[in-house]
């Protein structure tokens, strides 16, 4: 989505160049309780046309129009992952959060000094690591926007309650609840180095086809999940299993010999990307455990692959 230019007005009034300057704060937000960029840049979007909508008076009366943005951004959001649950009954397989790329890793040749994508405007932390993405997804719409709010952005739970219609005090344990969820969903810490190292071994035993290589590398009981959502080939259902998850990757590549292995950071973290013919087919975040994979998430949606692809 193309970001419209900042009002007239807003290039000599410092007051709604601050109101502008909050879109990637809001952007941050956004994509942590939606898990999709496009959603997140529509959230903003309705975020600042309500706020343009309001009589000057009006956005004049506004104490801090950094917290109104923050509220109506925040109330939008979960209005949203309320619905979002329905739209997913009738999505065609598995649902991944979108995936995002490190702003210094141009994909698709982009210049350096782009900085349009709304994907830059992300901060890549580990709260926007696929595994972090995926247990938030599991969430009731009120955890997670309750956590997101106050564990990662640092919200106090009396504004927090003004945003998920609770009181402070049942928005504390919403976020105690959602806390469990994360602590049950980790597993020993892996350092960046040997998560790294690890994924590159895969990628290299991906390409030379060597399925015991593969195996070795996956945990017994990994999980490999694909979204294709109906637009691109992807298994239905999550495929377990070390040697039937191997035997599957290498399928992929002998149907597909031209394709080309990347190694890319996925949300901050080490992952993959498969390019054929010149565009980026599938990217590939992955958790890692005690030396082995334990999860990988294959997103091919193409419509989760735009921030990848060059325009």
């Amino acid at each position: 989505m193309t970001t419209p230019p900042e009002p007239e007005e807003s290039r000599s009034d410092p007051g709604l160049s601050a109101i502008m300057g909050e879109r990637r704060r809001l952007i941050n937000l956004a994509y942590r309780l939606l898990g999709s960029l496009t959603e997140a840049e529509d959230a903003v979007q309705e975020t600042y046309a309500r706020w343009y909508a309001m009589s000057g008076p009006r956005r004049e009366a506004v104490r801090s129009p950094g917290a109104w943005l923050t509220t109506v951004a925040g109330r939008i959001c979960l209005d949203l992952l309320g619905s979002a649950r329905v739209r997913r009954e009738n999505y065609v397989g598995e649902w991944i959060p979108e995936p995002l790329p490190d702003r210094s890793e141009w994909i698709g040749g982009r210049p350096g000094g782009a900085a349009a994508d709304p994907a830059d405007r992300v901060t890549l932390d580990e709260s926007v690591g696929m595994a972090f993405l995926v247990v938030l997804d599991a969430m009731t719409p009120a955890e997670r926007v309750a956590f997101v709010l106050h564990d990662v952005f640092g919200y106090p739970f009396a504004e927090v309650a003004g945003i998920v219609g609770r009181t402070p005090a049942a928005c504390r344990k919403l976020a105690s609840s959602a806390r469990r969820r994360i602590r049950g969903s980790r597993g020993a810490a892996t350092p960046p180095d040997r998560r790294a190292g690890v994924v590159g071994d895969f990628k290299r035993a991906w390409e030379a086809k060597d399925i015991d290589a593969l195996i070795g590398l996956l945990d017994p009981g990994a999980t490999a999940v694909g979204d294709g959502g109906g637009l691109a080939t992807a298994a239905l259902e999550p495929v377990v299993g070390a040697e039937p998850i191997a035997r599957k990757l290498v399928d992929l590549v002998g149907q597909a010999p031209d394709a080309v292995i990347l190694e890319r950071r996925v949300n901050g973290q080490p992952g993959l990307v498969i390019r054929l013919d010149g565009t980026t087919a599938a990217v590939l975040a992955f958790d890692v455990a005690g030396g082995r994979v334990t999860r990988i998430w294959a997103v091919r949606n193409p419509e989760k692959l735009r921030p990848w692809t060059a325009d």
